[in-house]
């Protein structure tokens, strides 16, 4: 089987091509991804000399590239990733989300329609977006594949765009498609402007830790080996036109999340006790801040077996140790120097 997997240079994108690379012998795997901030190849060292592994760089909103490159490789399925994904990038550039997140999936559509023509066994269109789509949760209650959606941000509103364009493919052309709508993740190689890294990192050097208005909003954290074998089940055994949800079945506060990271930190950078938290700084919430999110992911558990491996504090302390043993990669992304990893290998490709 030939996969392409978009976006597969990313934090979430890269665990997917390893997982799939690492555990099926007998697949072909296409990372394709344009190598923006967030796509660092050096996240896959460990696999770039793998014979069924083949990087691709290019832009899902080309069509015509996508097109040519679907005739000419005859991809069995699509996993797609590619995504820009970060609500106060979002907010700043609404449009760049539009052009990435729903031109960039509807041409991957076509392409996938126009090279499979109608015969469509064995072949699959899986893509994976966000419980932002649904909104924001009050103290109860649990997003469930049934929520209405609800977005708030311009990067929710692209995503969920991009999800009524993959149901409409099913619809109107049969096209075999999946969607999966994940929860906060966390784990190693995120790019350190997210929360969990950027606190790690900030930590580390002894910065202020941001924390937006009284820090009380609520997110489901999902550890990201958890989401690729989730994905892996999903891809292989889920089924056709049908939407699953992946959580973590961890939710925190931010501030408690924050406070405990603190904790970790301390203990494993010899410091004392409560030393980071005065490195708390209360900044101006964030535009459009959804108070909570929380996953039902009981209908991936009931149909497909699939649960969380670890706790939060167990993935919590694995991701900790990860960033810890790989300052390096930390000052490479904070530094810009990652973005010229292959330059030369890639130069012209």
């Amino acid at each position: 089987m030939h996969i392409l997997i978009t976006g597969g240079a990313g934090f979430i994108g890269s665990h997917v091509v390893r997982h799939f690379l690492n555990r099926y012998a007998d697949y072909t795997i296409t990372n394709l991804d344009k190598l923006t901030y967030a796509g660092n190849l050096a996240n896959l060292k460990d696999v770039e000399s793998n014979p069924n592994y083949r990087f691709v760089k290019g832009d899902i909103a080309d069509g015509a590239f996508l097109l040519d490159l679907f005739k000419e490789q005859r991809f069995d399925a699509v996993i797609h990733l590619a995504a820009e994904s970060h609500v106060d990038r979002s907010i700043e550039s609404p449009v760049e989300f539009v052009i990435t997140n729903v031109f960039g999936t509807v041409n991957l559509l076509n392409a996938a329609r126009a090279t499979w023509e109608g015969r469509f066994e064995g072949k699959r269109f899986y893509h994976i977006s966000t419980d932002e789509v649904y909104g924001s949760l009050g103290s109860e209650g649990m997003f469930s594949e049934s929520t209405p959606y609800d977005p708030h941000s311009p990067y929710s509103a692209s995503k969920a765009s991009s999800d009524h364009f993959v149901r409409a493919f099913h619809a109107t052309y049969g096209l075999p498609v999946v969607i999966s709508n994940c929860s906060n993740n966390y784990g190693s190689h995120q790019f350190p402007e997210k929360l969990i890294p950027l606190f790690i990192n900030n930590i580390r050097l002894e910065k202020p830790l941001p924390v937006y208005g009284q820090g009380l909003n609520v997110r489901d954290w999902l550890w990201v080996v958890d989401h690729a074998r989730a994905i892996d089940e999903i891809f292989h055994r889920g089924a056709v036109g049908e939407t699953y949800n992946i959580g973590g079945h961890n939710e925190w506060t931010n501030i408690d999340l924050i406070r405990l990271l603190c904790r970790i930190m301390d203990r494993k950078l010899g410091r004392e006790a409560g030393s980071s938290e005065k490195l708390i700084t209360w900044v101006t919430d964030r535009a459009g801040h959804d108070l909570r999110y929380a996953i039902d992911a009981s209908k991936l558990q009931r149909e497909l077996g699939w649960a969380p491996s670890v706790t939060f504090e167990e993935g919590l302390e694995k991701t900790v140790d990860w960033y810890l043993e790989n300052q390096a990669w930390l000052d490479e992304v904070t530094s810009g120097a990652y973005q010229h990893y292959y330059e030369k290998m890639y130069a012209g490709r």
